[in-house]
């Protein structure tokens, strides 16, 4: 029977709720926002299919890709609309076109995100783009089984949690199953982010409706310096539509707790799934840093880093119609942190939990988790004019 003791031991994949046979476990919203197994004892019969499925108590060991390519889709319209260089879009059309289907995260109508399926490029869309909070899982397992049984192709594409927690729920391989996962810097609170929203946007009377959220918008200032953008109407939904947030994203306040790893879930600060545990058959990524290291090949509206760790991967990656070039693994790894398996869990996650269960708005409490002490602002500036002294005295 799943037992969660410590929140830093579940990653919320929902792959025990999908297996048990019982129906006896739900997901349970805790105070942060995070999704958590709860059992009914009296229901258990203690089949024990729970554990097995479970990716944080069955880890795979680590294993590294056999190529690793810089890419970007060669349609203008799909490259802009993406991320970064438009690899999914690019592996869900060629799945759509042999009838296939494709599993990935879209919003829901409240704005929270759902992990989806569709068959048409069309349904396929919403998928396009950055989600920076954890999806629900809801039936997305039970689907792609479903699915799978009746011969058709699937591509799922998920944090490396939620493919590792598929693979364990399948509980063995499918040749017409393709999975796709990124570099995961962890995932924030969907309660956080539903805290975000009311307290800069609807308020409490919901006089403001949400109409579009984009978390990765390249029109405006291009893929490296990408806005946040927030579109709604006023007067309940009856008014036009108007853009009520727009900002660089180092320049929006949720995005600004996101990076600073202010709420991210626990299990994100240990990370079990990283460096090819997820057993994916793809990985993508955001190819920072390719002006400095592919100047020929860096394009503004995006290029991605695909991580090959499988001969199905390659082999789907080799019939796109993308422009690819060899990548340097090692050369990416100094301008993306997500390669890094552990991220610190920092005093400032405590103080922003604290201030909102004190009452305290969605500014207030990062306010409070990000401010700098005056020590610490005062050793800053010390240490800066005694480098610039010692560097006169040498000259």
């Amino acid at each position: 029977m799943i037992n969660i003791t410590d929140k830093h031991d579940c990653c919320g994949c929902s792959a025990c709720v999908a297996a048990c046979p019982k129906q006896c476990i739900a997901m349970r919203e805790d105070a942060e926002g995070f999704l958590y197994p709860e059992v009914d004892a009296a229901a258990c019969v203690d089949c024990g299919l729970c554990e097995k499925v479970c990716p944080w108590l069955n880890t795979p060991s680590k294993r590294r890709p056999q190529d690793v390519v810089a890419a970007k889709n060669r349609n203008g319209g799909d490259l802009i609309d993406s991320s970064s260089g438009g690899v999914f879009i690019a592996l869900a059309r060629q799945v759509v076109a042999s009838g296939g289907v494709v599993f990935g995260a879209v919003f829901d109508d409240h704005w929270e995100v759902v992990h989806a399926q569709a068959d048409t490029v069309e349904a396929v869309r919403p998928m396009m783009g950055s989600k920076y909070v954890q999806s629900r899982m809801e039936d997305a397992f039970a689907s792609v089984a479903a699915v799978l049984r009746q011969g058709r192709r699937v591509l799922f594409v998920g944090t490396p949690c939620q493919v590792a927690g598929l693979n364990g729920y399948l509980r063995r391989g499918y040749e017409n199953l393709l999975t796709v996962d990124f570099l995961c810097h962890g995932v924030p609170s969907p309660g956080v982010w539903r805290r975000y929203l009311r307290d800069a946007f609807t308020g409490r009377d919901g006089r403001v409706v949400i109409t579009s959220v984009e978390f990765r918008n390249k029109r405006k200032e291009g893929w490296a310096r990408y806005n946040v953008v927030v579109k709604g109407r006023d007067g309940g939904g009856r008014g036009d539509e108007r853009e009520l947030s727009a900002s660089v994203y180092v320049e929006n306040l949720f995005m600004r707790g996101f990076m600073a790893d202010v709420y991210l879930r626990p299990s994100c600060h240990q990370c079990k799934c990283k460096g090819g545990s997820s057993r994916s058959d793809l990985t993508i990524a955001d190819y920072w840093g390719v002006a400095s290291l592919l100047p020929d090949f860096a394009d503004d509206r995006g290029v991605s880093l695909v991580f090959v760790n499988s001969p199905k991967g390659q082999s789907a990656l080799a019939m796109l119609d993308i422009d690819v070039c060899k990548a340097n693994i090692k050369g990416a790894e100094r301008f993306n942190g997500g390669f890094n398996d552990t991220i610190p869990e920092r005093p400032r996650r405590r103080k922003f939990f604290e201030a909102t269960a004190s009452g305290a708005d969605f500014q207030t409490a990062l306010d409070r988790a990000l401010r700098v002490p005056p020590y610490k602002t005062a050793l800053k500036k010390l240490t800066t004019m005694v480098r610039k002294t010692l560097s006169r005295i040498v000259k």
